[in-house]
């Protein structure tokens, strides 16, 4: 079983990343088709994106089993984050596009949708909830920040092209309005890039479930359209240093002062 990956370190910001994961057991590659084995839903090069969470002292929670297998960032009970509108399943059986992922077209039953459950969507949330009690017991306040990425163009999923940041805090209900205006403030100040706050993405069942102000831990969802970062949202889906350099540029000092703010208190 591949378990997430967790750098700890001290500053009262999390860096969760669901959807980077590549790993596929031997036993679900055996029922997929070929272009579900492309993991074409991928969350690109965000941990790359990313990498600067030492020089902040985040701590970085990264997933190492792909979201064909079980999708860490949907409830556990199976129930949808966006009710009335497209989206994909704790198992997801089809592509973002709609195109099945599994050779007979059934995918997994129930039953083994909980033996994925267990193994896989719980030890991910195992870790991430260890880090949210260690730091808010050394913080009083704690900012959750779950990295995602997406491709402009999903028309199954969203009408037109994705603004470049697409940031969720579940109807401003996961996370102080002060933490939402500096990330809000941050990306609609950012020269040559579109914003929306809760737009499409209003923030997966990760932001929703561990967003409590009240409590002292404050989550956002960034979702990220992969033209802002990738050579091309294809195949094989190259990273392209120049413009993730310039995309750094907004995010790094962002997520400095998301820190500054939680150590105010």
């Amino acid at each position: 079983m591949e378990m997430p990956i967790v750098e700890r370190r001290d500053a009262p910001l999390i860096l969760s990343m669901p959807h980077v994961g590549l790993g596929i057991p031997d036993a679900v590659k055996a029922q997929l088709t070929e272009r579900a084995l492309g993991i074409e839903d991928t969350d690109w090069w965000i941990d790359q994106l990313y990498d600067f969470g030492e020089e902040l002292g985040a701590t970085v929670v990264r997933a190492t089993t792909s979201r064909y297998v079980i999708d860490v960032n949907r409830d556990p009970s199976g129930t949808s984050l966006y009710p009335g509108q497209a989206t994909t399943d704790l198992c997801p059986t089809t592509t973002f596009d709609g195109v099945p992922l599994y050779r007979d077209a059934a995918g997994p039953s129930a039953e083994e949708i909980e033996r994925r459950r267990l193994p896989y969507h719980a030890a991910y949330h195992d870790a991430l909830s260890a880090e949210v009690r260690r730091l808010r017991a050394r913080h009083p306040r704690v900012a959750l920040y779950d990295c995602h990425s997406i491709r402009s163009l999903v028309p199954r999923l969203f009408d037109g092209e994705l603004p470049v940041f697409n940031i969720g805090t579940n109807g401003g209900a996961s996370c102080d309005p002060e933490a939402e205006a500096i990330v809000a403030e941050a990306c609609a100040s950012a020269d040559g890039y579109s914003h929306v706050v809760n737009g499409r993405f209003r923030g997966g069942w990760i932001t929703r479930h561990y967003g409590d102000p009240a409590g002292g831990v404050h989550a956002i969802q960034m979702e990220l359209a992969q033209r802002a970062y990738l050579t091309d949202e294809a195949p094989p889906w190259s990273y392209d240093a120049a413009k993730s350099d310039r995309l750094r540029a907004v995010l790094k000092p962002m997520l400095h002062r998301l820190i500054d703010w939680a150590n105010r208190v």
